[in-house]
């Protein structure tokens, strides 16, 4: 039994998925075997928040008795269990969106994207660890201690949604769905060795997502195999009238894309401003192979240029808290979650709120807002807001005019492997960084995948690579991205996650690492 749950949490979702349909394996056998596996490493991890067992169970029983009886026809995925991010509500589990402030809040509705997954008969594990509010790139700012990353237990497993990507690297999971403001699927993707897809903005709806930045945000998979990653999209994808930025284009052949094994004749672009210069060694030297092996592969190389791609981190750094900080106004210890009174003088709204909000918020989340109060405020507004909407603008015109040149691009999706924990956490600006080469994703609306590359040469640690593609053409990702993991599989031989050290080995207990 132990080396059949061994086995079960080795395949990714695809095989998962042929083996339950073939009956080979039961719901309940899989999904178990994944709860068993967190009860023996998320000590180690900290991957999750809550664990969804009991429900879990059921609906995997649900569906061996539905293939049992016959005559229901039921989704590819059916039964194969997910992780959902804590910042995407669930009836049934708390959704603390990694915070005080919203510790053992119960929500009375379900996400679109939670529905979609119920509705496929997706048995859901529970919710995992974020980044306060999503608010990070490290999953150190969780008000419930940081996630650490499988590879090496003294690193960080990237964020905001470190928790997702640590969870399906540690096989605790073989899917799970992430959101992505700035990079938050991407970049912990990266330094975790799992995929991560960034769809177009309003190809998934984000109703029941806790917003963070209205304009960015952006709910997607995070998988094993870029194959996953599409059956994924399928399933939580499409038009919804509760989300007033969802796009009524269907986006229905990911799938078909990620089978079809041919980049001959396309144009892939590298980008010129997002290489180079700032990047660790390691993850150069994995890119320009990964561009060789495309090469090799019949797809054209071609360098582009996206001269405004310099201003986008600044830009965000002000967009991105002006949103947080209207978003963040209805925590206010009135309406929901966490009340805190003041100790002594007049009990008013005004010192309630202020009350709460100091003892809820960490420390990141209070920076954000404080910043985007002021980026808001009158006389402010237009120098820093507004101008940061204008180079808003300018990126995505840099991307049209790159998209004239190539059917994607590409680029390393993160500058370095994972630093150690703690190592950042004081230096807010360097924190800032890692998020470098995703952040212009989410300022032009356009979608893009991380795919595992390699190994870098000084630490052993995962690289990301980065592929990009015009609003809507999120097939392409899949279509390049499928065959840029074949190869490099056949150059490993076989999955990256397979030279992962153990969990509990000598070189990954915490603390014991070089």
């Amino acid at each position: 039994m132990t080396e059949l749950k061994n086995e079960l949490i080795h395949h990714s979702a695809a095989d998962l998925a042929a083996k339950l349909a073939a009956r080979e394996v039961s719901a309940v056998e899989v999904t178990q075997a994944h709860l068993d596996r967190i009860a023996d490493v998320d000590g180690q991890v900290n991957a999750f928040l809550h664990v969804n067992s009991e429900e879990a169970l059921a609906v995997a029983a649900e569906v061996d008795a539905a293939r049992a009886a016959g005559g229901e026809e039921l989704h590819a995925l059916a039964g194969v269990p997910i992780a959902v991010k804590d910042l995407i509500v669930t009836i049934g589990q708390p959704t603390t969106a990694g915070s005080k402030i919203l510790e053992g809040w119960h929500s009375p509705y379900d996400a679109t994207v939670v529905k979609k997954l119920r509705a496929a008969k997706m048995p859901i594990l529970g919710k995992t660890n974020l980044d306060e509010f999503a608010m990070g790139s490290s999953t150190e700012h969780s008000a419930f201690g940081p996630t650490r990353n499988p590879w090496d237990l003294d690193r960080i497993p990237g964020g905001s949604g470190g928790g997702s990507a640590a969870a399906v690297a540690a096989f605790e999971a073989p899917l799970a769905l992430g959101t992505d403001t700035g990079g938050s699927i991407r970049q912990p993707g990266a330094v975790t060795g799992t995929v991560g897809m960034k769809p177009t903005y309003g190809a998934v709806s984000r109703y029941g997502a806790i917003a963070m930045a209205s304009s960015l945000d952006q709910i997607g998979p995070v998988s094993r195999t870029v194959l996953d990653s599409a059956l994924l999209q399928e399933v939580i994808g499409g038009h919804d009238p509760f989300d007033s930025t969802s796009l009524t284009d269907p986006f229905n052949n990911l799938v078909a894309a990620a089978r079809l094994g041919n980049v001959a004749g396309m144009k892939v672009g590298i980008i010129k401003e997002l290489h180079g210069e700032g990047y660790q060694a390691g993850v150069e030297n994995r890119f320009n192979e990964s561009l060789q092996l495309l090469k090799d592969a019949g797809a054209e190389i071609v360098e582009v240029s996206c001269p405004n791609l310099k201003y986008a981190l600044g830009a965000y750094y002000l967009i991105m808290p002006s949103e947080v900080s209207s978003n963040l106004a209805k925590f206010d210890g009135v309406r929901f979650g966490l009340r805190v009174l003041p100790k002594d003088g007049p009990m008013t709204i005004e010192r309630v709120m202020g009350a709460t909000r100091a003892a809820g918020f960490g420390d990141e989340v209070k920076r954000r807002i404080i910043l985007g109060t002021y980026a808001l405020s009158a006389g402010y507004y237009d120098a820093y807001y507004g101008s940061a909407q204008k180079v808003r603008t300018l990126i995505q015109r840099d991307f049209d005019a790159a998209f004239a040149q190539a059917d994607v691009l590409i680029s390393p999706t993160a500058p370095t492997t994972a630093f150690k924990l703690g190592e950042k956490l004081d230096d807010p600006l360097a924190m800032y960084l890692n998020d470098v080469a995703t952040i212009p994703a989410n300022l032009a609306g356009i979608p893009g995948l991380s795919l595992p590359g390699g190994l870098a040469d000084e630490d052993g640690l995962p690289v990301g690579i980065q592929l990009l593609a015009p609003a809507r053409e999120d097939a392409r990702l899949y279509r390049v991205g499928a065959v840029l993991e074949s190869i490099l599989e056949e150059k490993w031989g076989g999955p990256m996650l397979a030279q992962a050290p153990a969990l509990g080995s000598a070189s990954t207990t915490a603390g014991g690492s070089n």
